[in-house]
């Protein structure tokens, strides 16, 4: 993203299909300063990015209500305290109008409070209170203490589809039981004389279809108003024709005796399984959302603060950097921090997936939503609200599921142009039949007219990607696998090959010591004793490396009178009077030191991939330490798996060939790149992909980066650097090789669901228009099979919530 180039995500409302969105996309990337929108259908958001020196997110709110939709915003209530006169008020309500995200604010001196619509995506609660401050006086959220206040738009969305739908109901079950009794299978069915009566039908059918079906009629006018169609405009045309023209047959039946066939049925069962459909689509696009719940559900709501020797419990979004945050046995973490005081073992799993434990100390890093096990711990808070690593989880989940696959063009485009090609057919078929098929029946005409109106709807179209994306995306981050957007989701089902960095990926990137080889004859606890003392001095990897490993035996430690760091060679340090050498051979030549004895041994350990010392003691040799880079657990097993997915593995490293041939050996990599320095590492990828390769890589490190960004996708090891993270397009962030499998296996169930919907999406206006236009569905059939073909795909992108490893 440039300089210039900023991002925003708003919330609409009044979308009813793909072609709505499709529609509200081109508008708002016709604005003048816009560099890409994206609208999403299921999750009802648009995505822009654009230059904030030539527009606002106040220019894409009108366009968008002007293409007939709204803009939902979040609202919340202030109460301002410090305010003398009109002037204050005013003070503030300019103040909080310029900030970005806040679309409108009011304030009242009479009842001290201010009201302010914003979008969350830019602006929070917080930001706003800073804001009040900063002009000298204070705010704080209207009953802040009584619970969340915030409205989910789609529990209301449910509620209100719901209230219709039964309220439909009720009116079109009569409707319904009349038409049921016309068929001659069930004409032995009794229906009341006054349901017969055609005033009665009309009395029924004209609040279904004007009150409850005005949301078609008013999306309709807009979506006409702006020169384009939608699923309203077909709903509204079919069953407004149904409607009038039975109103028609109506008032033609005063004074006759007979029955008259009439279609108030057709129109008020349509829009009341419409409605259902919507209800069921609406409940099931919610749960598409799970795992962000999930994720959100992990955040403590207070957190206990110790402020001027006071302990506090405020709401977590008061929490600032460098406050310290007490955290009691069985509590949550609330904020990424440092451990300043106490010791305690804290469950990492929710975030990193080890179900061990991890024991913290002062001078330890804690991290936000993770649960302390069995101490007190005194946290300095160093990331909060946005910053705090689960928040950027929630972040990445977020925008994976807002994102728009390259796969998704196409349904974009087949449903900009679909509903006019529609209502072209279905004129057609209204005209073959009244002309052609049955010549002057209009009754006839109609119900295909009708049929081919409703089962064309292309809602289950725009619902197949987005749909598959947020399922699949949730499933994967409950797995440890983080999507940036749907391009990387839908990249990686392609990927043939995959290249490995060594350090901290294929290994735990942190030397621990091997071996120990102590000469015969020597004091085995007195060497241990030197060398811990005196690599103690040293801050060296290796060093604490050897301190560890050695401390473990029991060691304590003895004065050092001396100590010299000998770059390239080794340590000499005067130990409890004892003269000591821990270095290379050179170190040993230089000193003249023999050491021929134990060459063997030192060879053979170095051709394990192992770093050696020779250790002398007052210019005699003593003995010989190693120190060596672990390979991870679990890595052999990960890699073997990869392999049996059919892909290729190479491992990368700056290491020699032969410390880089033995891990490989261990963990049966194939292909080996060695002695690659860092700025090297990209080119390496550049090689592959010359030679038709689809490429991952894997790294963990600031080196990494450039190489990350090469290839195609780019994967970065959550427990790595930030760098890394930044330039990786997955972040596998529980450090598990298994991971790049999952976020593979992942990709291609995804990717296979997207391709089932949008099969079935376009199955169903194939097979059901031809169908419906040969006058084989009726229409309260096709409005069932179009209602079915929405929650169908939805749920069928469900399933990827339930996929196993």
């Amino acid at each position: 993203m440039s300089v210039k180039e900023k991002e925003v995500q708003i919330q609409i409302g009044g979308m009813t299909c793909a072609a709505c969105a499709n529609r509200i996309e081109k508008g708002l990337n016709k604005v003048e300063g816009v560099n890409e929108a994206n609208v999403n259908f299921a999750l009802e958001n648009a995505k822009i990015k654009f230059n904030p020196e030539v527009t606002n997110v106040g220019e894409f709110q009108v366009k968008v209500k002007n293409l007939g939709y709204n803009v939902e915003l979040d609202k919340s209530d202030f109460m301002i305290t410090g305010m003398t006169c009109a002037a204050c008020a005013n003070r503030i309500e300019k103040g909080l109008n310029k900030l970005n995200g806040v679309t409108k604010a009011n304030v009242n001196l009479a009842l001290e409070n201010a009201t302010v619509e914003y979008n969350s995506s830019e602006i929070s609660t917080a930001d706003i209170i800073k804001k009040v401050q900063s002009l000298g006086y204070d705010a704080s959220l209207k009953d802040e203490n009584s619970g969340d206040k915030a409205v989910d738009h789609k529990e209301k969305e449910i509620k209100k589809q719901r209230n219709k739908f039964i309220f439909s109901a009720v009116l079109s079950l009569p409707l319904l039981w009349v038409m049921v009794s016309h068929f001659s299978i069930t004409s032995f069915i009794y229906v009341p004389n006054l349901l017969m009566n055609p005033w009665v039908q009309l009395v029924l059918a004209t609040p279904v279809q004007f009150f409850i079906g005005k949301q078609f009629y008013i999306g309709a006018y807009k979506a006409l108003k702006n020169k384009s169609a939608n699923m309203d405009v077909l709903v509204a045309l079919g069953t407004t024709a149904a409607y009038f023209y039975s109103l028609y047959l109506t008032i033609l039946s005063i004074g006759s005796q007979g029955s008259t066939e009439l279609y108030f049925e057709t129109s008020s069962i349509l829009i009341t399984l419409i409605l259902l459909g919507k209800l069921f689509e609406a409940k099931a696009k919610g749960r598409s959302s799970e795992a962000i719940k999930k994720l959100m559900g992990l955040q403590p709501k207070t957190a206990l603060v110790e402020r001027e020797g006071v302990e506090l419990e405020i709401p977590l979004d008061q929490v600032g950097i460098n406050d310290i945050v007490l955290v009691k046995p069985g509590n949550k973490i609330p904020v990424d921090g440092v451990v300043v005081e106490g010791n305690s073992a804290v469950d990492e799993s929710m975030i990193t997936g080890e179900s061990i434990p991890v024991d913290k100390s002062i001078g330890d890093n804690a991290i936000g939503a993770t649960i302390n096990k069995n101490g007190y711990l005194k946290i300095r808070a160093k990331k909060v609200g946005k910053e705090t690593a689960l928040a950027q989880i929630i972040k990445i989940v977020e925008d994976a599921q807002g994102s728009k696959a390259p796969i998704q063009r196409l349904a974009d485009q087949i449903s900009g142009v679909f509903v006019p090609i529609v209502v072209g057919i279905a004129a057609l078929t209204f005209l073959t039949w009244f002309i052609w098929v049955n010549p002057g029946d209009f009754p006839s005409a109609l119900e295909k007219f009708i049929a081919v109106l409703v089962i064309a709807c292309p809602c289950a179209l725009g619902l197949a990607t987005p749909t598959s994306i947020m399922a699949g995306s949730g499933r994967a981050a409950e797995i440890g696998v983080l999507f940036k957007g749907g391009e990387h989701l839908e990249k990686t089902h392609d990927i043939d090959t995959i290249v490995l960095d060594k350090t901290g990926t294929v290994t735990n990137g942190e030397p621990i010591l091997t071996d120990v080889v102590v000469k015969d004859g020597f004091n085995e606890n007195l060497l241990f004793q030197l060398i811990a003392s005196a690599e103690r001095q040293s801050e060296h990897p290796v060093a604490q490396a050897i301190v560890q490993g050695v401390t473990e035996k029991g060691t304590v430690f003895s004065q050092v009178e001396s100590f010299e760091n000998v770059p390239g060679y080794g340590i000499q340090a005067t130990v409890n009077g004892y003269s000591l050498l821990i270095g290379t051979q050179k170190l040993m030549n230089q000193h003249k030191v023999e050491f021929t004895s134990v060459l063997d041994t030192v060879n053979l350990l170095e051709s394990n991939g192992k770093t050696v010392m020779l250790v002398a003691v007052n210019q005699e040799y003593a003995g010989v330490i190693a120190v060596a880079d672990t390979v991870k657990e679990n890595s052999k097993d990960a890699i073997n798996r990869l392999k049996n997915m059919g892909l290729e593995v190479f491992m990368i490293t700056g290491d020699n060939k032969r410390t880089a041939s033995y891990i490989s050996e261990q963990v049966e990599i194939d292909h080996v790149i060695a002695e690659v320095l860092p700025s090297g590492k990209a080119e390496e990828v550049k090689k592959l992909q010359q030679r038709g390769r689809k490429v991952a890589m894997v790294g963990d490190g600031i080196n990494d980066a450039p190489a990350l960004a090469t290839a195609d996708v780019g994967m970065a090891i959550g427990t790595g650097t930030d760098v890394a993270m930044e330039a990786a397009d997955i972040t596998l962030i529980r450090g598990d090789l298994n991971s790049i499998a999952d976020a593979i296996f992942m990709s291609k169930k995804t990717i296979h669901n997207i391709k089932q919907n949008l099969f079935w999406a376009l199955a169903y206006n194939a097979i059901g228009i031809p169908i419906a236009a040969y006058g084989f569905l009726a229409p309260w059939l096709a409005g069932a099979a179009m209602a079915f073909s929405s929650v169908s795909v939805v749920l069928n992108a469900l399933r990827l919530q339930k996929v196993k490893l």
